[in-house]
């Protein structure tokens, strides 16, 4: 119940004196107190009922509304049966504080009022689990994805309690999108995939600026408190505006139940992909074996007029299909099938539109330029929440391709985003994502080099300068570094090492020596480059 049902009609008759504004406040429960500092037995949500005996003077009062509102108390009603009227000075501390004020009657009785507020939150405790149970039954029978939004509006309508249904990338699923900040959504999704990494119980709390939030897993399995190794990555979870290990055990019972209603959706959502699963490993399979364009077409119209029984009456004729891009990714120290399932939340969206393949530690999507999240510095900050997911063990590699504008590029882009995918797994760091614009540089012919081939050419040409240096302390690498980023400039990479030019060509002939190369040739300095590279 509310504040304000305490004025309603069939309610005790108290009078309104302070904080009108506050009305629409919670009350969980009833304390009668005059002790002089309650404010260690409050638990948040009370009305206080008081008969004043604490007031000796105007201080009093002011101590006493700053105590009950220090311990979350909801409003104060002070009976007038045994110091009379409601003293001003307490109407005034009451106003400072916002903190709503009733005056009880000497005619009406303190238990009274506690019994009335006790039938209202009964009730109101009642109606939470028996509309649950109604959402329950609509979010089972629905065909679409409404169910979840039609229990949240619940919720958020007559229990006053804001609730989310997030991606591990802070998308939202389901909830009031515009009473969550995209920085608040990556906070909280960032304290949930933590807090499961560390296998603690939930729910996990979260505090914003804005106040606490209890965090939920929605995991498809029943039991979310021990979910499989790195699934959290791909769950979704449930956000709550409170902190519910603070409620009573049936409104704690009510967030449990939420959850599980979350994760049967999510399940059913799942057995719904299936079909799109299968169309993008067909077409993943065509795509290695160069097939015919025509069956990739065909594949692509296929998921074209899937989606488009969701976004429009008519799909796309084939000759109207947007270009398609092709994003190749891997994953390292995860689950097999993980990146793909991280894929499909991150990139799949309300309209499912990308076809996501894959099997074990890598996935390959293909979906329309369009409705991509590129480039890539902005597929990696989609994706950068799930860091906090990760173990110290765990990567995800990413290249995308260039737009292909039609079926018979498809291919090539695959090939393209491979390349950029290998470019994003030479960098530092747990999410790292290369884009086709970096596909012209030399880096390019360093990623697709087998590995045995890479480790050769530096070999080659490094192993002895490193040993003398190991041995000599000569730093002939740094030496090396220098020389080749001066441009053969004897004067100038003297000057960035603070060393006389006579000791540069003294390094630089040890150099040559250990290795039979000629730094003066254009051909030796770009082997030196690449190998440095490549180290």
């Amino acid at each position: 119940m509310r504040v304000r049902d305490l004025l309603a009609p069939g309610a005790p008759r108290l009078r309104l004196l302070a904080a009108e504004e506050e009305l629409d406040r919670q009350v969980s429960g009833v304390m009668t107190t005059d002790l002089h500092d309650p404010g260690r037995y409050l638990h948040g949500g009370e009305l206080v009922l008081t008969g004043m005996l604490w007031r000796g003077g105007p201080a009093d009062s002011e101590r006493f509304v700053r105590t009950i509102a220090a311990g979350g108390a909801v409003a104060l009603a002070a009976g007038e049966a045994e110091v009379g009227p409601v003293p001003e000075d307490l109407v005034e501390a009451c106003r400072r504080h916002r903190m709503p004020l009733l005056a009880v009657p000497d005619d009406i009785a303190f238990g009274t009022v506690t019994e009335f507020i006790g039938r209202q939150v009964s009730a109101d405790r009642a109606a939470d689990l028996a509309a649950l149970v109604d959402r329950h039954r609509l979010l089972v029978s629905a065909a679409g994805g409404g169910g979840l939004d039609a229990v949240l509006d619940l919720l958020g309508g007559d229990l006053d309690l804001d609730c989310w249904v997030l991606t591990p990338t802070g998308a939202v699923i389901a909830g009031p999108a515009d009473r969550l900040t995209a920085e608040d959504r990556d906070q909280l999704v960032r304290a949930h995939l933590a807090a499961q990494r560390q296998r603690r119980r939930p729910p996990h709390r979260a505090r914003l600026a804005g106040g606490a939030y209890s965090l939920l897993p929605a995991a498809a399995s029943a039991e979310h408190e021990a979910p499989q190794a790195g699934s959290l990555l791909a769950d979704w979870l449930l956000a709550i505006a409170g902190d519910v290990t603070e409620w009573t055990t049936k409104r704690q019972q009510l967030a449990d139940n939420l959850a599980r209603l979350v994760a049967a959706e999510r399940h059913r959502r799942d057995e719904g992909r299936r079909l799109r699963r299968r169309l993008a490993d067909e077409l993943l399979a065509l795509l290695r074996r160069d097939a015919d364009p025509a069956e990739i077409s065909r594949t692509l119209y296929a998921s074209s007029a899937m989606a488009a029984r969701y976004e429009s009456p008519e799909p796309k004729s084939q000759s109207q299909e947007d270009s398609w891009l092709v994003l190749s990714a891997e994953g390292t120290g995860l689950p097999d099938g993980m990146v793909r399932a991280v894929l499909e939340e991150a990139l799949g969206g309300t309209t499912d539109r990308a076809l996501v393949a894959g099997s074990g530690n890598g996935a390959v999507v293909v979906l329309p330029a369009l409705d991509s999240p590129v480039p890539a510095d902005t597929l990696r900050d989609l994706l950068a929440p799930l860091e906090a997911g990760l173990g110290s063990e765990g990567r995800i590699t990413l290249g995308v391709s260039a737009p292909a504008s039609e079926a018979g590029g498809l291919r090539g882009a695959l090939e393209e985003a491979r390349h950029a995918r290998r470019i994003a797994a030479a960098r530092v760091g747990r999410v790292c994502v290369a884009g086709p614009e970096e596909l012209a540089s030399h880096v390019l012919l360093l990623a697709a080099v087998p590995d045995e081939v890479r480790r050769a050419f530096r070999s080659r040409l490094l192993d002895k300068v490193i040993a003398y240096d190991l041995e000599h302390q000569a730093d002939l690498v740094r030496t090396l570094e220098a020389f080749l980023r001066s441009d053969g400039s004897w004067t100038r990479c003297a000057g960035q090492l603070h060393v006389h030019v006579n000791t540069l060509r003294y390094r630089i002939g040890r150099i040559e020596e250990l290795t039979g190369r000629d730094l003066s040739r254009l051909e030796d300095r770009v082997d030196f480059y690449l190998a440095l590279e490549l180290a």
